[in-house]
């Protein structure tokens, strides 16, 4: 609880200085408490018994008497077995969420802007989008609304795979079924596995293949005009994805492989020149201080291959290059998968090494699991292969649609799609988003559909419900905004805690780039609305004073709600 302890500290500061004990052996143990039951804010004084020369329970007690009253009206303070506890005052409660209630951001600060790049997604071309897409996307994706909603220019870069060899097989390929083939009429669920099929059996097609490579690389005309029908024909695909997810990725997102080809030689001689390029095996390579493999021996950074191609880390190493030097970034993100962890590291002590980017930039890998099946394997479709994403985004909205037709029938059909729509994308987005993303989390449409547990249907539920409130009784919600508020109750001061500390989960999930710590407090909110719903009257409230402070309590919460959800990339349907 943030903004309790930041009412408490100075206070404590004053006694702490007294006491000849410095900031820094007490401030960083002061924090929200793990049960509020007991309390709001803790401090341990444990730590403070080599200091003091006293037990922790004689500090806390003493702690304790030396602050006497003087945070009355903020909080009450107890010495419980050296621990020293703070419990927020009904009356503080009530201005601070009486405050939130009147700002339009509810709290939430506005940072000194950065320029800083996510790169997400990531999809290849010629082939369909896949369920091993879904995480770097939507955790990318939740990642720059939070920092864009915080004042940082954020720049989204899709950083596709069009181009190095597999593209002469696939030119070859297109121009084996057709020359004249409209780029609609590739069919991506095949393309790619048919061209390396016949790359494998067919050594004409693979000697071909190896040619078109060369012309790909000199800019030959007709081999670059066959190149873009591929790329064009995949950006449809993953556009369709983007669009149905509500992605904030479009073609102007797009730094695929390509962007970086003509840069890639300059890689080269700014390695060499400062004379970190080595031979081995008769490729180029960097040899970065400290990485050693299995044997022991120095491990290589691959930076042109023995064949002459360039190979992915130079690639990443010009990207960091036009990020800095063109750009102007000082700190990007990499939502890309856990296996990647070494390359990544390689890559930046190599770009430090070489000064591409200074110790003020911050480049960021940021991991995360698999998705896997409620078998406990990776996710994939009955053949066995990868499932496609626009096929299991389908399968979403067709589910939800079905659970809404039950639960509500007097929907129209067209509100009952609308609501379908939010619901079934809203679940597979959550389902990743409120799962730690270094952890593995199981795909499982039961659990993540349900209108109970820590699910979007709950959270899109619990906001469609308040918005109702309003509907039936003909109130606007803007008119109870600046309502003054009086929490009597145990359940609307548990509901106000809740509530005050979404800015604080905001913060700690962009510091940390987990969109989880985020879900988590929106579920908190929503149970604690639940809790207060079920025992609360609201437009039945004795008292017209009881009934505003409720309805200002509820918009809050729907607010809060749908503020959160939408940093996810979630909607939040008004009725459902």
């Amino acid at each position: 609880m943030r903004d309790l302890v930041n009412s408490i500290s100075p206070f404590l500061r004053d006694i702490m200085s007294e006491l000849g004990v410095e900031a820094n052996d007490w401030s960083g143990s002061l924090a929200g408490s793990t049960d509020s039951a007991y309390a709001d804010v803790t401090l341990p004084c444990h730590s403070l018994s080599r200091i003091l020369r006293k037990s922790p329970m004689a500090i806390a007690d003493e702690i304790a008497l030396l602050l006497g009253d003087s945070l009355n009206g903020i909080c009450s303070v107890s010495a419980v077995n050296g621990f020293l506890n703070f419990s927020a005052d009904a009356d503080w409660l009530s201005s601070l969420v009486e405050a939130r209630a009147l700002d339009e951001r509810m709290g939430i600060g506005i940072e000194t802007p950065k320029i800083i790049i996510i790169d997400y997604s990531s999809p290849n071309v010629a082939k369909h989008m896949h369920v091993g897409h879904l995480r770097s996307t939507v955790i990318g994706d939740a990642l720059v609304r939070m920092l864009t909603y915080k004042g940082h220019q954020v720049i989204g870069e899709n950083h596709i795979g069009d181009w190095g060899t597999p593209f002469g097989m696939l030119i070859e390929h297109l121009l084996d079924v057709g020359d004249g083939t409209p780029s609609s009429e590739i069919d991506l669920g095949t393309f790619y596995r048919d061209a390396r099929a016949k790359f494998e059996s067919d050594s004409d097609f693979a000697d071909r293949s190896r040619m078109r490579v060369v012309k790909m690389q000199a800019s030959e005309p007709e081999t670059i005009t066959h190149w873009q029908m591929l790329v064009d024909r995949s950006l449809v695909h993953f556009n369709e994805v983007y669009q149905m997810m509500k992605i904030l990725l479009s073609n102007d997102n797009l730094a695929g492989e390509s962007k970086y080809e003509s840069s890639l030689p300059e890689v080269v001689e700014r390695l060499d020149a400062l004379g970190m390029l080595k031979q081995s095996e008769g490729a180029q390579v960097v040899f970065p201080d400290g990485w050693t493999n299995r044997e022991g021996e120095p491990l290589p950074l691959i930076i042109r291959k023995a064949d002459d191609g360039y190979n992915y880390a130079t690639t990443d190493l010009a990207c960091i290059i036009d990020r800095v030097e063109v750009i102007g970034s000082t700190e990007f993100l990499y939502v890309v998968g856990a296996e990647q962890a070494q390359h990544f590291a390689m890559v930046f002590q190599v770009a430090r090494d070489a000064g591409f980017m200074g110790e003020e930039i911050n480049a960021i890998h940021v991991p995360f699991g698999m998705v896997l099946g409620t078998d406990g394997k990776k996710l994939a479709s009955r053949t066995g292969g990868a499932v496609h994403l626009k096929d299991l985004l389908i399968e979403a909205v067709e589910r939800a649609d079905s659970m809404i037709s039950e639960k509500n029938p007097n929907l129209s059909g067209e509100e009952r799609k609308e609501v379908a729509q939010m619901l079934g994308i809203g679940a597979i987005k959550y389902a990743d988003l409120s799962t730690d993303r270094t952890n593995n989390y199981t795909f499982d449409w039961e659990k993540m559909l349900s209108f109970d547990g820590n699910t979007a249907p709950y959270l899109q539920y619990a906001h469609a419900r308040i918005c109702s409130i309003f509907a039936k009784s003909a109130i606007v919600r803007s008119s109870v905004q600046g309502t003054s508020i009086s929490l009597i109750h145990e359940r609307e001061q548990n509901l106000a805690r809740i509530l005050i500390g979404f800015p604080e989960a905001l913060d700690n999930a962009i510091s940390s780039h987990s969109p989880h710590k985020l879900a988590t407090q929106l579920h908190s909110i929503a149970q604690a609305f639940a809790s207060f719903y079920e025992v609360c009257p609201v437009l039945k409230a004795e008292g017209e004073d009881t009934k505003n402070t409720r309805l200002a309590l509820c918009d809050l919460t729907a607010r809060t709600l749908e503020c959160g959800l939408d940093l996810l990339g979630i909607e939040s349907p008004n009725r459902m």
